[in-house]
């Protein structure tokens, strides 16, 4: 009888967490609640979880909010939705944001078309925007200043082939890389370069103390800008495909 009597009271403290558990707050315009989308497709998902909605007015505390910001879940009509989520850790409103946005989620709103006119639908994808990147330095020079400056650790063109270190990368092999802009903006300030480059009103002079180097490589910003058109000009290596490791 004792051992009873302490299931039950357990049962009976736990409900009211397991209850808050199976209840989230959504918030979302009258706008979109006066399409009835939402009374159509929310209790198909409550009837599947178990999980309770209760529609709050803005302002109020909300679990997860319906509107302009957040990840973007149904488009229509004339508005992209898109759901904040507002209790990250609450299990019925993961509950809820999963299933916004799972294919049975999806294929609900799809299907809520009264009068035969389906009003909604998945979003679309937004549109990447490419940006050209323009350098105004002169190929011509950079090609020049490339020669006389880098070809003792680099092969900077065709010609230069087999020149330079072994185990340092030409050119070529640096255009390939994704982030071969960055690398050659800012080479001065990675390693090795550092030790022995000078850029004119760019880098800090060497230090008094330290040993100068056999033979620096001073450049002015202009050359430095120059080397950049002309590595953006020149074809990237052909580094075939990636290796397959068995």
């Amino acid at each position: 009888m004792r051992r009873f009597a302490v299931i039950l009271l357990m049962v009976v403290l736990s409900g009211p967490v397991l209850a808050e558990d199976k209840l989230v707050r959504v918030q979302a315009p009258q706008a979109l609640m006066d399409t009835g989308l939402l009374k159509f497709a929310l209790p198909r998902f409550s009837l599947k979880t178990q999980v309770r909605i209760e529609y709050v007015p803005e302002g109020a505390e909300a679990d997860l909010v319906i509107g302009d910001t957040g990840r973007a879940i149904f488009q229509g009509p004339n508005q992209v939705w898109k759901m904040d989520v507002r209790s990250a850790d609450h299990p019925g409103t993961k509950q809820l944001a999963d299933w916004l946005a799972s294919d049975v989620g999806q294929r609900t709103i799809a299907s809520y078309a009264p009068d035969g006119t389906t009003l909604f639908g998945p979003p679309q994808a937004e549109a990447r925007v490419v940006v050209e990147v323009t350098l105004d330095g002169d190929a011509e020079l950079g090609h020049k200043v490339s020669r006389e400056k880098c070809t003792r650790c680099h092969a900077v063109d065709e010609a230069t082939k087999g020149w330079g270190i072994g185990s340092t990368p030409s050119f070529g092999v640096l255009r390939s890389l994704h982030d071969w802009e960055g690398r050659f903006a800012a080479f001065y300030a990675l390693n090795p370069h550092p030790a022995f480059t000078q850029i004119e009103d760019v880098t800090d002079p060497f230090p008094m103390d330290r040993p100068s180097p056999i033979a620096p490589v001073e450049l002015t910003f202009d050359e430095l800008q120059a080397m950049l058109a002309y590595v953006a000009a020149m074809p990237a290596a052909d580094l075939g495909k990636p290796l397959d490791h068995q």
